[in-house]
């Protein structure tokens, strides 16, 4: 028997963009028996989130998160907006008995999402943060790897994620550079992600020690219509503003297995838009992965013979590799916009066994624990415990 699943989405911009279209697509190549209806999408200028609404295929909107919230016919809440405003939505919506996906990171602070894991617990209500990227199959398949022991012993992650987007200083003074809106840079948006992947892939983290800094110290305000947009261009005005996030946070890790790892975000790095980039070297052998090439795990073994070794490309585009024999023949790539499908797939199907998805709230928090340390060393200026 079928079960609609009636989304209330929260958010219409990038994020909102990318969650509509999976909802729209998960059920033309998944199956599962709980399926998710659009029901509404909320926003808080009524021009803009109609035309959402039609463009994105919703039944309804509404211009107020509280009265979405609600609403009897919304059984999942998804928040697609600012970080800021997450820790309201989910104390709301938890004490409404709505299931919850939120983007990540999870909250502002660590503070914050230890209260919003408290709060959707307490409720009975089902949770999960949106870490997409864990939902790449090669970076399921790099998983299977190193749990089946192909790379032997951890000793080391290496992480990247650069992108260029406000290297131009006359990039305007949006959402994201301002930390009570954003709770951090680079940091927060980018970091987050290759912590989550780190913890994924190799463990738990110990100690944390970190630098960062502001390459930009001011730019121009944007327009009072345009506050929190989230779009790469904006109407601007003349007035100068102080950005108050990290432009580039670098850290080094230890892992509590003994593995050491190193990490880059930064958004002041021309010519890269999206390079998310991981390697990971063990006792016998090492994996490695772009983002910018998503369907592409390379993998070298130790243990291939003497004069064969060298890193190989695996296409993980094969029916048996994770969420693929749902799409297209082996060979016929897919993108960024599918890890949402993805993760809609994988909270339906939580729905249907009724247990939690993964990646979760407790994942959220423990996430923002790390960023949480870094930051904390930064301002100590020592090795900081992950406690």
């Amino acid at each position: 028997m079928i079960k609609k699943v009636r989304i209330g989405l929260v958010g219409y911009r990038f994020m909102g963009k990318a969650h509509s279209n999976a909802y729209r697509k998960m059920p033309m190549f998944f199956e599962t028996k709980s399926v998710p209806v659009l029901k509404a999408i909320c926003g808080r200028t009524e021009k803009a989130v109609v035309q959402a609404a039609e463009k994105f295929g919703w039944e309804s909107y509404e211009t107020c998160w509280e009265k979405l919230l609600k609403r009897t016919d919304i059984d999942l809440v998804d928040i697609a907006t600012p970080n800021s405003t997450h820790k309201d939505i989910v104390l709301a919506a938890a004490a409404e008995g709505k299931d919850i996906l939120c983007e990540k990171p999870l909250a502002v602070s660590l503070e914050e999402a230890e209260e919003m894991l408290r709060a959707v617990q307490n409720a009975g209500v089902k949770h999960m943060v949106c870490f997409n990227y864990r939902k790449v199959p090669a970076i399921i398949l790099a998983k299977r790897f190193i749990d089946e022991g192909k790379v032997g012993k951890i000793y080391h992650f290496r992480a990247l994620y650069l992108q260029d987007w406000i290297v131009d200083p006359d990039f305007p003074l949006i959402w994201r550079l301002k930390k009570e809106l954003a709770g951090s840079g680079a940091h927060g948006d980018l970091n987050s992600h290759l912590i989550d992947l780190a913890r994924y892939l190799v463990g738990e983290f110990d100690q944390v020690i970190g630098i960062k800094e502001t390459f930009i110290k001011k730019r121009l305000k944007l327009k009072a219509t345009e506050k929190l947009t989230s779009k790469l261009t904006a109407e601007v005005g003349k007035e100068m503003g102080k950005v108050t996030v990290d432009d580039t946070t670098l850290f080094l890790s230890r892992f509590r297995n003994g593995a050491v790892g190193s990490f880059e975000a930064t958004r002041f790095a021309p010519g890269r838009k999206n390079h998310l980039h991981i390697e990971i070297n063990g006792s016998k052998g090492s994996l490695l992965f772009e983002l910018e090439n998503m369907n592409e795990l390379w993998f070298y073994s130790r243990e291939d013979p003497e004069g064969a070794q060298g890193f190989r490309r695996i296409q993980v585009t094969e029916l048996n590799h994770p969420y693929m024999n749902a799409w297209w023949p082996p060979g016929h790539i897919i993108g960024y916009e599918h890890t949402f499908v993805h993760v809609v797939y994988d909270f339906m199907k939580a729905i249907d066994r009724d247990k939690n998805p993964s990646p979760s709230f407790v994942d959220g928090v423990e996430c923002q624990r790390v960023l949480n340390a870094v930051e904390k060393s930064i301002q100590a200026g020592r090795w900081m415990k992950v406690e």
